[in-house]
């Protein structure tokens, strides 16, 4: 008897197991829900609005950047920072954009930009914010520009893509080093250690568990939340789900990807192209060299690796387009 129930015991685990390895986390929800400024007056207010909220709390260097020319241009970008850090990554990148006549918005991602450096209100985060957050972003731009572009890094990179194949009023999508996978993390296992991570306590831990924040830029916090990752990769199981099903909604999407990154798995995001080309999508590809040796964030220009004099041209030269 004694046996029989240890079997049966190990068979219920077993399957939990395997369901857990291959079902991905719910989707339920993860839907776009537009709501389009009408116009650049209406872009700006929504804006505003947004800064009002972060007047308190909030590191100075981190708030949402808008960068006009005082009315609506023929096009406007935005960039979707990485998780854990804030506007400030891309402002310089923005403002070179900005330069070139478009209007830039930077909002910034919720629960980021915080005072206090070593909060843990990122654990916080969830796919359902991640996907009105960038359904706000969109949104605006469509007050800001006639043509209008996404951009994204890492985190805000799988966002990016998200929006990429739900928003059709979303003229192009770039998506920068996107994180659907993690090279720490068998490919296989994705989605068993996304659902125990999600299961789980969350544990904050630190990006550079040597050095912790010794060094680090004054703007990005010094820790991760494995639940604030784990939402990450839900968002991009859906999108991932998304793309092998359907054409994304966007006319128009860039990949950028780095041959030296150790942190993502590029072989994920080459999936995800191969089956919006699939669908027939204009989709255009790009990989820096690895004898670059270009680090993940290849855009912020407070890291100590930095190289954006060798990045930034290639960027532009590839959004400008």
């Amino acid at each position: 008897m004694i046996w029989q129930l240890l079997l049966i015991a190990l068979a219920v685990i077993a399957l939990a197991v395997l369901y857990l390895a291959l079902v991905p986390p719910s989707y339920a929800g993860l839907v776009p829900h537009p709501r389009p400024a009408a116009g650049y007056g209406e872009a700006v207010q929504r804006v505003e609005a947004k800064l009002a909220g972060e007047a308190t709390g909030h590191n100075p260097l981190c708030h949402t950047q808008l960068l006009t020319h005082g009315e609506k241009t023929a096009r406007a970008i935005a960039f979707i920072h990485g998780y854990t850090n804030c506007p400030l990554q891309f402002l310089s990148l923005g403002q070179k954009f900005h330069d070139l006549g478009y209007n830039v918005l930077i909002l910034l991602m919720p629960h980021h930009g915080l005072q206090d450096r070593m909060t843990a209100e990122h654990q916080k985060l969830t796919a359902e914010e991640l996907t009105a957050y960038v359904d706000e972003i969109v949104d605006i731009e469509r007050g800001l520009g006639e043509h209008v572009t996404l951009v994204g890094l890492s985190g805000g990179a799988v966002v990016a893509a998200w929006a990429a194949q739900t928003r059709r009023d979303l003229d192009r999508a770039v998506v920068i080093a996107p994180a659907f996978a993690f090279k720490r993390i068998p490919r296989a296992l994705t989605v068993l250690v996304t659902n125990l991570a999600l299961l789980a306590p969350d544990v904050l831990s630190w990006w550079d568990p040597i050095h912790k924040d010794a060094g680090r830029i004054a703007h990005v916090y010094p820790r991760f939340s494995f639940h604030g990752l784990a939402q990450q990769l839900r968002l991009g199981f859906v999108t991932i789900a998304l793309a092998r099903r359907d054409a994304p909604a966007t006319r128009q999407i860039l990949v950028i990807t780095n041959a030296h990154d150790s942190s993502v798995n590029n072989a994920a995001t080459a999936d995800v192209v191969a089956d919006w080309r699939a669908h027939g999508c204009d989709v255009r590809t790009y990989e820096f060299p690895a004898e670059l040796g270009l680090e993940h964030d290849l855009v912020d220009p407070g890291q100590p690796y930095q190289k954006v004099a060798e990045v930034y041209p290639k960027l532009i030269e590839l959004i400008n387009k």
